[in-house]
């Protein structure tokens, strides 16, 4: 059997078929497959029972493309051109090139989604920047994805062809562990994230930036009425990634909630907790944000700046701390603890370069602090934070760009001048 590879991946072994196959041209050096070459297949399909294979001169460099379900699915076969602005050099992380690429190969629980709106998140730029590690360039990223269906897969039962839907900063599992059969998916070992990552078969997974996704149905969330897609977008990474966190901890009436770090995911961090009726105390470091942090909606605001006991007026007051810094420099970690009524939980939201700062042991023990992490988090929690965004009017404060403008964008999250979220509007279709 034949080996084909994706830039950056494994080799992927050919699927044999008994039914029927077709042989695609590829372009020279380019890896992307001619889209006259699938219009083809289609057409001759839609006029006959039987599908001959396509052939090509024997000069030609040439892949043998093969499908195991046969002749029934490529009446099925879309027409999408994905296609996405992509960076090629993580030495050059805010120049973007339009490329076309290859999606995921279908499968009949998956829907596909033609992308309207993409917000712009903080770990887009750790990932190709290479603040995280390495990327496998070339690479689209962006994963606070809305749209509208275009297809979908014959086994998926809650979701139709025309409906409004979002794809957050996961796209598989493994659909068979503990943590994927107790709505813990964000969870599972084996997870795949919308970007950067790879499938079983090798196809690299690529974001937003782009035409159009797919995805398993399990995780694309179907956007209610009353929330708009541009308002959505941001929603799907960094408003679930604190409203998982508030929520699994018991966020609600009678509470007292910090939240640490006022940006992009501190914005909503403030909105979903005073939606779920806690009381909200905002912690920045000067005042240039007090203005925008009253306007959210928190009770109280405390500027630390360089005051190196501002902690002490709040010890054991918090039931719940959430921190979105996205820096780890000089955080003062053990004074953020004390802050913590007994049992309290400090969870970490942000995901800072640099690791956190040493603790002794000793910082837990006089409140019992609770240190823990969140991965944004499931579809249970995802329509449940759409639904109260609905029914609370809950609108992120978000700055429209088209997707050509992805350079601005991302530099501007870069240099930490975002309002708090960038969306990107399509403009490639």
């Amino acid at each position: 059997m034949s080996k084909r590879r994706t830039e950056g991946g494994p080799p992927i072994p050919a699927r044999s078929n008994k039914k029927c196959q077709f042989t695609c041209l590829e372009q020279s050096g380019g890896g992307g497959v001619y889209k006259s070459a699938i219009e083809a297949v289609v057409r001759l399909n839609s006029t006959s029972t039987l599908l001959p294979s396509i052939e090509a001169s024997p000069s030609t460099d040439l892949h043998s493309v093969q499908h195991s379900e046969g002749i029934q699915n490529y009446s099925k076969m879309s027409e999408t051109v994905f296609k996405g602005y992509a960076v090629k050099d993580g030495s050059k992380w805010d120049e973007f090139e339009v490329m076309e690429y290859q999606p995921k190969n279908w499968e009949e629980t998956d829907v596909e989604i033609a992308i309207t709106h993409c917000g712009v998140c903080g770990s887009d730029v750790h990932t190709i920047n290479g603040g995280w590690g390495g990327a496998p360039y070339p690479l689209v990223v962006g994963h606070e994805i809305v749209g509208k269906v275009i297809r979908v897969g014959s086994q998926v039962k809650d979701i139709k062809v025309g409906d409004r839907v979002g794809v957050g900063a996961q796209i598989s599992a493994c659909y068979d562990c503990r943590a994927c059969n107790s709505n813990n998916e964000n969870y599972c070992p084996k997870q795949t994230d919308t970007y950067g990552h790879f499938y079983p078969d090798g196809i690299k997974t690529m974001g937003g930036y782009s035409t159009a996704i797919r995805a398993n149905h399990r995780f694309v969330f179907p956007i209610p009425d009353g929330v708009e897609s541009r308002h959505a977008a941001s929603m799907l990474c960094a408003g679930l990634t604190v409203y998982s966190p508030l929520s699994r901890n018991g966020c609600g009436p009678g509470k007292k909630v910090a939240i640490i770090g006022i940006g992009g995911l501190g914005h909503y961090a403030i909105l979903f907790a005073k939606a779920l009726g806690a009381e909200v105390t905002a912690f920045t470091q000067s005042d240039r944000k007090v203005k925008d942090i009253e306007a959210l909606g928190a009770d109280h605001i405390v500027i630390t700046g360089n005051d190196a006991n501002f902690h002490k007026p709040y010890d054991r007051q918090f039931d719940i701390i959430v921190c979105t810094r996205d820096s780890s420099r000089d955080m003062p970690l053990a004074e953020y603890l004390s802050m913590l009524w007994v049992n309290g939980k400090f969870i970490v939201a942000g995901l800072p370069d640099d690791p956190l700062p040493p603790i002794s042991a000793f910082a837990l023990l006089p409140n019992g602090a609770n240190l823990g992490g969140s991965h944004i988090g499931s579809k249970v929690e995802a329509l449940a934070m759409l639904q109260l965004a609905a029914e609370k009017g809950i609108k992120p404060w978000i700055e429209e760009l088209p997707m050509k403008d992805v350079g601005k964008a991302i530099r501007g999250v870069f240099q930490n001048k975002a309002r708090y979220r960038y969306v990107l509007t399509q403009d490639l279709v």
